[in-house]
């Protein structure tokens, strides 16, 4: 039987009192909020964890990822998959929670992951439902409250703890821990919220905040929008105006109608908007025969003995891509191939200039680059250096991953060390004082 993701009992009264508040129930919430409660019963005493969503839809993100399937981690995971704070602290934190404590944790769960050749795992049961469910049920099962649509509008540090006003009431915790996300799908509940809550409180923001892994838009009419739902490997490099290379991803490539989507121009977004934004003058290129290097391209072209330019570009590409870069380098298709000619068709097969206008914005992005800075959390907790009781997990705090099921893996590594450690603290604050509140049956609540 599924576990209820809602009932109608109407939202719990105003005001609530709890030990822990998880501010959004997304993956690092649910994760958080569920080895919280372990942690209490694990000592063999209860806690009352209430998790509140300004989301309607609990989980929309989960639900989309990964096209529906939910692409739960990688098969290796390692910091440099990962940008925005720095490597050490990035692989601090996953070090606490790593790949296989992931998959037995979701097996436990009874969600049984593969393997696909391209090292991304995934439920067996192809669908992302499963993997809200598993983590819906395992909330409720340590009883963890969740209670959504409810939306923090404040919050705020108090003599005994924190105070948070929703658009409901007010719920009064010992300790916060704020899994907000960042602006990405802003439909699902990551609209920044959570990023203005942090400033309030103290907190500084990395500027600017881009999206991550986003789409990227060509002029209108420009001639790669003419291959439109063509898929290829392709190698996307970003280089300086003298052509020092900065990043690069080779992987699918998707042509598009607005311009370029894909794998590897999903990668490289976030590295073009925010190298872009210090210096305009950067450019994106694109190499259509990705194993091949300019000089290597040559030498194929050189060796072609009467196949013609376009006998060896067939090799690599579609039949019209290949005819495409023969017109765009004025060079024939059969016969032989002038000097100037095959120096033309090399540069445009291997380095084809990317005049990118823009990005499909926050609303289509899968992640966000940027948030609070890792040097403001305690790397051991994920407590804030600069609010003590304050925690954070996920995409509000400023580590982004490639596409391929990282950002899932920082979510429940930073939600398993955020989560154990405010549960922790509490339990140490109360002592042998058995004041904490009585778990309850862990239901999720929806307003009515």
């Amino acid at each position: 039987m599924k576990p209820p993701l809602a009932n109608t009992s109407g939202l719990m009264e105003m005001p609530v009192s709890c030990d822990l508040l998880i501010v959004g129930t997304g993956a690092a919430g649910l994760f958080a909020a569920t080895w919280a409660g372990r942690t209490a019963q694990a000592a063999g005493r209860s806690l009352r964890i209430v998790g509140v969503d300004g989301a309607r839809k609990l989980g929309a993100k989960i639900l989309v990822a990964g096209g529906g399937r939910c692409n739960v981690t990688h098969w290796q995971v390692t910091e440099s998959d990962f940008s925005g704070s720095t490597s050490p602290a990035i692989r601090n934190v996953l070090g606490r929670f790593g790949v296989e404590q992931t998959q037995a944790f979701f097996s436990e769960a009874g969600v049984a992951l593969k393997q696909e050749e391209n090292g991304k795992l995934f439920p067996v049961s192809n669908s992302a439902r499963t993997v809200l469910e598993a983590l819906v049920r395992e909330s409720n099962r340590v009883g963890v409250e969740l209670v959504h649509p409810a939306r923090i509008m404040d919050l705020s540090q108090t003599a005994a703890g924190w105070c948070a006003t929703t658009d409901s009431g007010e719920i009064l915790a010992t300790r916060v821990i704020l899994c907000t996300g960042g602006k990405s799908l802003p439909k699902s509940g990551s609209d920044g919220g959570g990023f203005a809550l942090a400033e309030r409180l103290g907190h500084s923001l990395t500027a600017p905040i881009v999206p991550a892994l986003v789409p990227l838009i060509l002029p209108q009419g420009h001639w790669i929008t003419e291959f439109s739902g063509l898929t290829l490997p392709a190698e996307i490099r970003l280089t300086t105006q003298h052509g020092k290379r900065l990043a690069a991803f080779t992987n699918s490539t998707l042509c598009t109608h607005f311009g370029l989507s894909g794998p590897s121009i999903l990668d490289i977004s976030r590295h073009w908007l925010l190298q872009r934004n210090g210096d305009p003058s950067v450019r994106l290129w694109i190499n259509w025969l990705p194993r091949e290097s300019a000089d290597s391209l040559d030498a194929l072209l050189l060796a072609a003995q009467g196949r013609g330019a376009l006998g060896v570009l067939r090799d690599h590409v579609a039949d019209r891509l290949a005819k495409r870069l023969c017109e765009i380098a004025e060079a024939p298709t059969a016969g032989d191939l002038p000097r100037e000619a095959r120096r033309r068709l090399v540069a445009a097969a291997t380095a084809t200039p990317l005049p990118i206008t823009g990005d499909r914005g926050f609303t289509l992005a899968e992640a966000t680059a940027g948030g609070v800075p890792l040097a403001e959390v305690r790397l051991d907790t994920m407590e804030s250096r600069i609010c003590p009781g304050l925690y954070f997990a996920g995409e509000i705090l400023d580590v982004d991953g490639r596409i391929g099921g990282f950002n899932f893996q920082w979510a429940w590594a930073s939600g398993f060390v955020a989560g154990t450690a405010a549960a922790t603290a509490v339990l140490q604050a109360a002592g042998s004082n058995d004041g904490t509140h009585p778990a309850t049956t862990g239901q999720t609540q929806q307003k009515s």
